[in-house]
């Protein structure tokens, strides 16, 4: 016997993305976040003005990156920005938006009543993701930005000086580096999979949150043990820091692809572990 619905009713209307969005830009981590990002950029600066520029400091036989340019312009500011926060600190807000965002709901008590309302479960799944990467984006997004505007002013605008010799122009650099933001954001769906799968299966959001951000931790120290040969090309961590092929005369794109391969191939796993355990779940909290 066919199960009929309430008048008016429609799945695809309940819990908008606007209202999540809404939801979630309003609370103390999302503004907590924004903050300690959009500020990164000024205390980088300010060590630069007490301890000298990169260049400056820079001595025979030392490897040579992105740091020993950071205040030749504005665009070199904001890829040292990206550069020094790739490896850990972008971490952190893609594992807290991912992770809190279910995890949370559980711990109020709410998440029953949410699907009571009644919020189709796959539903509810695809509103929470679809805001907590869009903010995961924006973070990655937001960085760059205030770093540009803070070089811009303190070191003047102009060219993209690559360390190894050369620059690029203005514009071939604002475009690099949309490259550039666009990997690490597909890089970091791999911790973004991870943090929701844990999120629905925990009632606690720092163990989801936690969970993820260790886990990538133990994949950058695999990725270290050089015994591990080939490997380590199976490691999304091995792979994060291939869009430096972007800050390059010549653009590369072999690295990024294989990385964004690994990345995206781990990430559509563990979103389909969400959902799937998710709609199969007993939900209590």
């Amino acid at each position: 016997m066919a199960v009929q619905s309430a008048p008016g009713y429609r799945a695809r209307g309940t819990l908008p993305i606007r209202v999540e969005l809404v939801r979630q830009l309003g609370r103390r981590r999302t503004l907590v976040m924004g903050a300690i990002l959009g500020l990164l950029p000024f205390v980088l600066a300010v060590a630069f003005a007490i301890g000298g520029s990169p260049d400056e400091r820079g001595g025979p036989g030392e490897r040579i990156s992105l740091m020993d340019t950071a205040t030749a312009s504005g665009a070199n500011f904001a890829a040292t920005c990206l550069f020094v926060s790739a490896g850990f600190l972008l971490v952190v807000p893609v594992a807290l938006f991912c992770g809190d965002t279910v995890a949370s709901e559980a711990s109020w008590s709410s998440l029953r009543y949410l699907l009571a309302a009644p919020v189709p479960r796959a539903r509810l799944l695809w509103s929470k993701l679809v805001v907590a990467l869009g903010m995961s984006l924006a973070a990655m997004v937001l960085l760059p930005l205030v770093g540009l505007a803070v070089g811009s002013v303190l070191y003047g605008w102009g060219p993209l000086a690559i360390p190894t010799g050369g620059t690029l122009d203005a514009a071939t650099a604002a475009q690099r580096l949309v490259i550039v933001i666009a990997y690490i954001f597909i890089s970091q769906l791999v911790t973004a999979g991870l943090a929701f799968w844990l999120s629905t299966r925990t009632d606690a959001p720092l163990g989801a949150v936690g969970g993820a951000v260790g886990l990538t931790i133990v994949g950058n120290v695999l990725d270290a043990v050089t015994a591990l040969g080939d490997w380590r090309n199976y490691l999304p961590a091995h792979w994060q820091f291939a869009w430096a092929d972007a800050v390059q005369p010549r653009l590369e794109w072999s690295g990024m692809i294989q990385g964004a391969a690994v990345s995206l191939t781990y990430a559509i796993i563990l979103f389909a572990l969400a959902f799937r355990g998710f709609t199969r779940k007993d939900i209590v909290s």
